[in-house]
This record gives structure tokens, C-alpha cells and sequence, in this order.
């Protein structure tokens, strides 16, 4: 092996063996063979895609990428455009002095009263509701970059067209105004103004709509399965795929007319309230939490200072919560908050079931006629996440060095753009990661060379604003990746990715680079109760956004078969899965992409992969994050300054979005029964990852 530059070694004492850091017990069996991750998964349930180009399919099994795109549920949308309730012009103001005392209520219990909801609804495919929650979630991220990608493309060509017309327009005017014939009267030309953003999120839901993808196709009353309380979501849009408020404007969801015939609800008056947004919209609202005081919709100026235009009418959403109090049906309350880290600027938190206790009708502070209603939380729910004054979650520690547990400051040395701290709650005396050398990037063993034939492209500046780019088309014409606040995300998961490389012109900051930027995010290695050490994000990490390479030494998978208990070792099988080798199911685009890999690629491929990365002694922080039966991290085949496929760089990407101190994991691909000890008994391992959905057996 070559001499290694640039590494930290962890000052510890050696360790006999490697613990295992998967969800799995610390001990190994004494007999195993080694275990090798995979890229791809066998004989695993299908989750989602993150993208749905084509009619979702049922397979019985797969051998694909941990995140592999999975299909959706299919599901027919119920969400109605309702808009807000007409201003009256001319409406009776009420006297103040007749607004009804609000009375003392007692505390209210959760009731049964959930209608459709109260099941956990499996569809008969034995999938959990959160894992159907994650997977809707997933399509919708999938639809949305890819209509940000549509629409960036849409502005880029209004730029060029401009500039190609010799038009002497600011940079800000020309992405915000384009020209074009008609309209006016007389048949004059007119220059109107069109906004860069064609509402990417609202495309999803129709999308969505299309395909049968979104979650319940009828609404409901009460808890939803599969969202709990503390939930988040990063635009309304995303709360209207799943089903828990199927409007994108509207604060108040309600059940209409329809809704009467139905089985279960011929004694209850419509319209029926069955969730309210809390978004600071309305300026007589008043929250305390665990009492509201919520202002009915309508006479809002929404396109301005949000203050109170015209007078309220009791219809629609307004009479829905009425009858809601006389019907005593729960009402899901949905909190929104201001969040930098959201492509919306907000976030939403459902903070559980409230009941309509009180209504009444007052003027409001500009003096137009408004209808209040009194909800009061019922007892028996998680603590709220929320609360009137500030927006309240899992906060990130600010400073390493006030980290309880402590034991490095950080394990890269220096050699990541952001510090790694490790901390330690469970041993004691606690003490750091034991047994390796941390690398920044790939080892090469002897014996193997690394192909750099590969042509470049031709690019000024970010190949983002080039539409012919050569690196683009090796992609199937489209990068791919979208840029969102200088940080690339990746669309979708491919069979492979080709960015761009040495030997391209492009700026180092150019989008196509994404997987060679470095860590983007705050991570903390941390020891876990019962999986050894793990992974946690201190940021809001975004569908798509990378994560970080799977570093080790790159070696010959015959050269690591001797080695016992090395639970570390990840075969680069993209070639065997492109080509839907041993029962690999083929990722979208693998047949496309395959005639423009490395010319030995075209012969038949082994069975077995051919490489491996082996970071048993040398890694980084990707040989701590742990195995997950319902991951929220997806792996990725990425070709930069080659096209030899059986060496692509393995990166791992987010499939959700993933809030802060939330662990990191992946589906580590092992093979049930793959395992066998020397007298040739198959060895079973538990896995303790907790997921809903989980498989009970690592192997």
C-alpha cells in the first residue's frame, strides 16, 4: 500500500477487533465471513421512488440502491380549491359590548373521534403509515427539484433571449421581466412583468394529482396516520399531498356537502372543520399554546401588511368551525414559523388535536366585523413543540467545546471544511472512537490505476447557465443537480452520476461539481446505547443535499475475502446493478447511460463486484453511520475523472429532510442468509435500527 499524506491518527489504545457500528449487536459472530455493504439491496421491499416518471410497479424484491427510487402509493387527491370568502361590502358592524363572555372550560380528553383516520390503513402491501408518509414526502421532493430544474431553465432561456436581442436591461430586470406581443387594447406592444418562479411546489400537488401519488384521497377528522405530533413540514404544499390540509392558501381546511352522504357522518352538520393553519397571517389571533383565540378566514389583505381590509362572512371556512364546536369534532392545529433553512421561509409543525370550545363575532382592530373562535387542546397528547412567543425544536449546540460527553474535538484533524466532534454518554470512563486513521479521501492499494481519459467539458463559469454542455448530455441532457443556496441538490437518484472533472473548464464552483465541495454540513460522531457509534446532523439537511463520501482503501474484493469481522467493507457494485445482474433491479437511465462508460464496461459484466472500499483501519466520518431499514440517506454512484463504472466514488445523499440531532443512516444491503460459519450454519443477526418497517435481521 502507498504511503499515506495528510491523516490523523486517533491516539488510543488498539482494540482487538473493530466493533461492528451497524444496528446490530457489538458483537460479531465468531465464525462470519466478512460482510460486505452494497450499494444495492436484495430481496428488500420497495419503498419509494424519489421520482415517479412512469406507472408505479409492484416487485416482490430488489437488490438497489439503499434509496433507490421508489414507487408511490397509488392514491387519488381530494383537495379542493377553496378560496378565501368574499369581503361583504356592506356589513353590519357589531357592538363590542355584545361579544359573549369567554367561559372557563374544562379540561378536554382525546375521544375516538377520528373517522377514516382511526385505521392504519396498509393498503394491503404490510407498509407502516409513517413509511407511506416518508414515501409521499419523498415523491413530492422528487416532482419539485425537478420543476425547479424545469423552471431555472425557463429563466435561463428568458436571460439569453434577451441578451441575444441586444436588450440593454439590468441583470435584476431581465430575470423578472421578459417581452412579448399583445394584450392591450389598440394592439400596441406590452412589456409585462413575469416572476422568475412558476411556483415549483404548487406543480408538485398537480403532478401528484396526476399519478394517484398523493396520500389520502378523501379528507379526514382527527390524527392522521403516520404524522405525529412535533411533525414538520417545509411548505404547505407538502401538508396538502399527505392529507393534513389540503388547501395551499387556505388557513382553515374543512370537509364540504359531499362529505354528508357519506357513511359515518349523516349526523353531523357541513361544512365540518377539520384543520387550521397558525401562521401569524391575521392580526387578531391570539396564541397561548395550549389555548387559541383564532380569527375566521376572509377581509384579509394577504398581498400586503396583512391587516384586516373588509368585513368577515359566515360561510365556508368560517361556518365550518362553527359547526365544528356544535359537533365536537377535533380539529388539527398547525403552527408556521419563520426558517431561513426552508425553500419557503417557513416551517410547519402540527402540534395535535384542539376542540372549538366558543364563537363569537366582534369588530376587530381595524374595526370590519371578524369571527373569533376559542380551541383548547385536548389533554392526553405529546407536549406541545411549539408556543406563541418563538419557535421551539431540537436545537444544535453552538459550541463544541460545551458538548456533554466530549471526547474529541474533532476526529478529522483538520482535514474536513467543518469540525467533527465525537462525544460519548454511554461508557465510562467515555472514551473516542478507537482503532482507525481518518482520510479525507480515497486510498489506492497497490496494483490498481485509476483511469484519466476522460474528455471535458467546455464551459465558462457554471454549467448550470450552458445549455450544451457536454457533461450535461452524459446525465441524459439535463445536470444533475439544482443549486439551492450555493449548495448542490441532487434531483433524483441515477444508476450513475458524471460531474464534472479535471479536465473540464467549468468554475470549482460549479453545480456539477457537488460531491467535491467537502462536508456542507455540521456532524457530530456520537455512541449510541445498543449500535455502537453513530451519526447526527447539527443543521436541516435538505432531499438531495450531500452528505459525504464512503472513504477507505480501494482494493481488490479477492484481496479483502480473508479478512474476518471487517464490517466495513463496501463493494462497488453499480456496474452489476446498471446491468440488473443476481436479481439487481435497474435503476431509471441505466441503459441510457451505459454506452457512454469506459469501453470495458461493454463486455459482460462479472457477478461479483470487481472493487471494494474497505475502511475498516482508514476512513472517515461515512464508516460511522449506521444501517437503517427505513433509511434517510440513499447511496450514489459518481464518476468524475473517468468513466470506468466498476470505480466509481460511492456518495451518500439525503432522501428527506432531516432535522437537526437527527441520526443518519443508510440501508446497508446485506443479503439475508449470506452469512455462514465455517461448519456452513447460516448466522442471523438481529437489527436494532427501530424503524417502523423494520426487517428484524441485518443478515
Amino acid at each position: 500500500m502507498e504511503a499515506m499524506d495528510s491523516v490523523a491518527v486517533m491516539e488510543v489504545a488498539a482494540v482487538p477487533d473493530l466493533v461492528f457500528v451497524g444496528a446490530a449487536p457489538l458483537t460479531p459472530p465468531a465464525e462470519a465471513s466478512v460482510l460486505r455493504r452494497s450499494a444495492r439491496c436484495l430481496n428488500r421491499p420497495r419503498g419509494t421512488t424519489y421520482a415517479e416518471k412512469e406507472d408505479p410497479k409492484q416487485s416482490t424484491g430488489r437488490r438497489g440502491h439503499p434509496k433507490k427510487k421508489r414507487d408511490e402509493e397509488n392514491h387519488d387527491p381530494a383537495v379542493e380549491a377553496q378560496a378565501p370568502a368574499k369581503v361583504a361590502r356592506k356589513t353590519p358592524k357589531a357592538d363590542p359590548k355584545e361579544k359573549k363572555p369567554m367561559p372557563v372550560v374544562e379540561p378536554i380528553s382525546v375521544t375516538d373521534f377520528a373517522g377514516a383516520a382511526a385505521e392504519d390503513d396498509a393498503l394491503g402491501k404490510g407498509k407502516s403509515a409513517k413509511l407511506r408518509v416518508k414515501e409521499t414526502l419523498r415523491a413530492f421532493n422528487s416532482h419539485y427539484l425537478h420543476l425547479v430544474q424545469e423552471e431555472q431553465k425557463r429563466a435561463q432561456a428568458v436571460i439569453q433571449e434577451i441578451e441575444a436581442s441586444k436588450n440593454k436591461v439590468c441583470f435584476g430586470a431581465v430575470q423578472n421581466r421578459f417581452r412579448f406581443k399583445g394584450g392591450k387594447k389598440g394592439g400596441e406592444d406590452e412589456i409585462k412583468e413575469k416572476r422568475p418562479s412558476k411556483r415549483p411546489d404548487l406543480k408538485a400537488i398537480t403532478r401528484m394529482q396526476e399519478n394517484n401519488s398523493v396520500l389520502y384521497t378523501e379528507k379526514v377528522i382527527g390524527q392522521i396516520p403516520g404524522i405525529d405530533v412535533g411533525d414538520q413540514f417545509y411548505s404547505r404544499a407538502e401538508m396538502v399531498v399527505l392529507g393534513i390540509h389540503s388547501h395551499w392558501l387556505n388557513g382553515i381546511d374543512y370537509m364540504g356537502m359531499k362529505y354528508k352522504e357519506m357513511k359515518g357522518y349523516a349526523n353531523l352538520s357541513f361544512p365540518l372543520a377539520t384543520c387550521i393553519v397558525m401562521s401569524g397571517i391575521y392580526e387578531d389571533d391570539l396564541d397561548k399554546a395550549d389555548e387559541i383565540i383564532y380569527t375566521g378566514q376572509g377581509g384579509n389583505d394577504l398581498l400586503g401588511n396583512h391587516r384586516q381590509i373588509g368585513s368577515q362572512k359566515l360561510a365556508r371556512g368560517n361556518l365550518a368551525l362553527k359547526n365544528s364546536k356544535d359537533n365536537g369534532n377535533p380539529i388539527r392545529v398547525i403552527r408556521g414559523h419563520m426558517a431561513k433553512n426552508s425553500y419557503t421561509g417557513k416551517v410547519y409543525t402540527y402540534d395535535g388535536l384542539y376542540k372549538v370550545v366558543d364563537d363569537w363575532v366582534q369588530n376587530g382592530v381595524q374595526g370590519h366585523v371578524v369571527f373569533k373562535y376559542k380551541l383548547k387542546r385536548l389533554e392526553g397528547q405529546p407536549s406541545l413543540t411549539t408556543s406563541e412567543v418563538r419557535f421551539t425544536r431540537a436545537e444544535a449546540p453552538r459550541n463544541i467545546s460545551e458538548l456533554p460527553g466530549l471526547v474529541c474535538d474533532d476526529i478529522s484533524g483538520g482535514q474536513e471544511n467543518i469540525p467533527i466532534p465525537a462525544t460519548n454518554l454511554v461508557d465510562d470512563p467515555p472514551v473516542p472512537p478507537p482503532g482507525f486513521v481518518y482520510m479525507k479521501s480515497l486510498k489506492i492499494s497497490k496494483g490498481i490505476k485509476i483511469p484519466s481519459d476522460c474528455t471535458g467539458c467546455d464551459c465558462e463559469g457554471d454549467c448550470a447557465s450552458n445549455k450544451n454542455c457536454s457533461c450535461a448530455k452524459l446525465n441524459g441532457s439535463d445536470l444533475p443537480y439544482v443549486s439551492f443556496k450555493d449548495v448542490g441538490r441532487l434531483v433524483e437518484p441515477k444508476a450513475v452520476v458524471f460531474e464534472c472533472g479535471p479536465n473540464c473548464s467549468c468554475n470549482r464552483n460549479c453545480v456539477n461539481r457537488t460531491s467535491q465541495q467537502g462536508l456542507q454540513h455540521r456532524l457530530e460522531v456520537f455512541k449510541t446505547a445498543s449500535k455502537g457509534w453513530g451519526v447526527r446532523t447539527w443543521d436541516t439537511i435538505l432531499p438531495g443535499a450531500p452528505i459525504c463520501e464512503y472513504v477507505g482503501v480501494l482494493s481488490r474484493t479477492e484481496d479483502v475475502d480473508s479478512l474476518l469481522h471487517n464490517n466495513y467493507i463496501f463493494d462497488i457494485d453499480c456496474l452489476q446493478t446498471m446491468k440488473g445482474l443476481d436479481g439487481r433491479e435497474k435503476r431509471a437511465g441505466s441503459d441510457m447511460q451505459l454506452p457512454s462508460l469506459h469501453a470495458e464496461n461493454d463486455s459482460e459484466a462479472p457477478p461479483a463486484p470487481e472493487y471494494c472500499i474497505d475502511a475498516g483501519s482508514i476512513g472517515n466520518v461515512a464508516r460511522f453511520i449506521n444501517h437503517s431499514c427505513n433509511p434517510n440517506l440513499f447511496v450514489q454512484c459518481v464518476l468524475t475523472s473517468h468513466k470506468d463504472v466498476k470505480l466509481a466514488k460511492v456518495m451518500l445523499f439525503a432522501a428527506d429532510t432531516i432535522l437537526p440531532l437527527q441520526e443518519l443512516c443508510y440501508d446497508y444491503g446485506y443479503v439475508l442468509n449470506s452469512v455462514v460459519s465455517a461448519a456452513g450454519d447460516i448466522i442471523k443477526l438481529p437489527c436494532y435500527c427501530g424503524a417502523p418497517d423494520c426487517r428484524k435481521r441485518l443478515y
